[in-house]
């Protein structure tokens, strides 16, 4: 039988992402064939996949282990479109949208295709790692479960529970998790692991012993906190805050309350030439930012009104009465334009809004959404980018006569006349080192010469070194492999 563990939390934001995207390289290194595998995701950070839509962490888990992702990766994926609703993604397709509410009855639908998925990585690998999802704690959730002890049983896959130490109260973390668990759950967990330390373990060999004492299982090993983990793309908003780079060349970005597909910010933030500055709700867009970028979004709609109700229109205006160019990706080029209607109501209510009148271009929405990976010419600096559109909606206007790119001889995004608002659909243009050192330069700003996906590379090598030098790997591999 193929080998198998799955790595839950217990909390949120623990750090299971990175210590899957880890394992998977470490393994893949010892000439095991590794699949990474998140039965249910939910984030609005979307990687193409076989034309479809899944996680950006399962993407980055399936280049850990050298191999193109698939949507069986992440065969459900949940992006949130408001406070209590979201778009429900099965094996990259949409397939409805659910209120909070209602998501637990559609659960027991959603287990054959999880499993279905599971077993298509199981049949061509020598180890899959799966990923839970939030926390087996959340009891309340427990019924049909398919994200964490409902897949683990339905699965037969053992569980490591990992503890976020640095947050504080890893011991009630893990103990308090073992008490709330039903016994059949509870004996799923075979080992725990403990991440984000700082300082000297010794200090936490007492309570490492404690944990090991209450709860019967090993423990297999205290991670140290990973400096490195900001170079490898988030798929968690909360991790998207803050000032990165001191660079001399500002870029602002608002912080919009349904922020997509905000990795495209990274490349940029790792440029030495470059401060790259998160604007949270509350806070003015500063004025003396060089480019303002607007990113995308899972509701266009209902963040522009949030892009109003923030007052960042004024500061925008203000910005580019001091210098400052615009660039809108996907939502954020759609914001920029004169008008966006929505007649059929797939963002909310039927109707039109005006947008920020910035491009001369129009969009209507409509319910079939564009999901494709593209590569495309950008004329500008002759340089080619290879990156993935993902977005429902049609945009036109006299402004695409003047086109950031060109995709199979045929216009992409749109450009003002002045050259100084721009919009594109295509995330992940940043990337190609070439089209971003020659962006940047007509901008005013000094490029590095750094490789962003050899820095991508290097840190997931330093990851599973990491990993490898505090983990006991070889136990974790013998419980994957059926051993008690």
């Amino acid at each position: 039988m193929t080998a198998r563990i799955m790595i839950q939390g217990a909390g949120s934001n623990v750090g299971k992402s990175m210590l899957v995207a880890g394992l998977c390289r470490l393994f893949t290194r010892q000439g095991l064939t590794v699949r990474p595998f998140k039965p249910q995701n939910m984030s609005n950070n979307a990687a193409v996949a076989d034309g479809g839509e899944i996680g950006r962490a399962q993407a980055l888990q399936a280049r850990a282990c050298k191999v193109q992702p698939t949507v069986h990766m992440n065969p459900v994926l949940l992006k949130p479109e408001s406070e209590t609703g979201a778009q429900v993604i099965v094996q990259g397709r949409r397939l409805t949208t659910v209120r909070a509410t209602d998501y637990a009855a559609l659960k027991p639908q959603l287990i054959a295709p999880v499993l279905f998925s599971f077993q298509r990585l199981m049949a061509t690998a020598d180890l899959v790692i799966v990923e839970g999802a939030g926390s087996p704690a959340e009891i309340n959730l427990r019924a049909n479960d398919i994200a964490n002890m409902g897949f683990a049983r339905a699965a037969d896959v053992p569980v490591i529970l990992t503890g976020d130490i640095d947050r504080g109260g890893v011991i009630a973390q893990l103990v308090g998790t073992q008490a709330v668990l039903d016994q059949a759950d509870a004996a799923m967990i075979r080992g725990f692991l403990i991440n984000k330390f700082r300082g000297d373990r010794r200090l936490f060999d007492d309570g490492y012993r404690m944990i090991e004492q209450r709860t019967g299982w090993p423990g297999l090993g205290v991670v140290p906190w990973f400096p490195h983990a900001h170079r490898l793309p988030a798929e968690d908003a909360a991790d998207l805050r803050g000032t990165r780079g001191t660079g001399a060349f500002l870029i602002a970005v608002p912080h919009l309350s349904r922020i997509a597909n905000f990795d495209d910010l990274d490349p940029l933030a790792q440029e030495p030439g470059v401060t790259l500055k998160i604007i949270p709700p509350g806070q003015p867009l500063p004025v003396e930012a060089d480019l303002i970028i607007l990113p995308g979004s899972k509701a266009t709609i209902a963040d522009l009104h949030h892009f109003r109700e923030q007052g960042w229109d004024i500061d925008l205006a203000a910005a580019m009465r001091r210098g400052a160019r615009v660039l809108g990706l996907c939502g954020g080029y759609q914001m920029l334009g004169t008008e966006i209607a929505d007649p059929d109501g797939i963002e909310g209510k039927p109707g039109a809004v005006p947008g920020l009148g910035l491009l001369d271009v129009t969009t209507v929405m409509t319910a079939d959404k564009r999901v494709t990976e593209t590569r495309a010419l950008h004329p500008a600096s002759g340089t080619m980018v290879r990156g993935y559109e993902i977005h429902l909606g049609r945009t036109t206007g006299p402004d695409r006569a003047r086109p950031l790119f060109v995709v199979d001889g045929q216009p992409e995004g749109a450009q003002r006349t002045d050259g100084r608002v721009m919009g594109s659909y295509l995330h992940g243009m940043f990337t190609k080192d070439a089209f971003r050192r020659a962006f940047l330069a007509g901008l005013g700003a000094t490029p590095g010469n750094a490789s962003y996906d050899a820095t991508v590379e290097e840190t997931l090598e330093t990851l599973a070194d990491h990993l490898a030098a505090h983990v006991d790997c070889s136990r974790l591999l013998g419980l994957a492999r059926g051993a008690q």
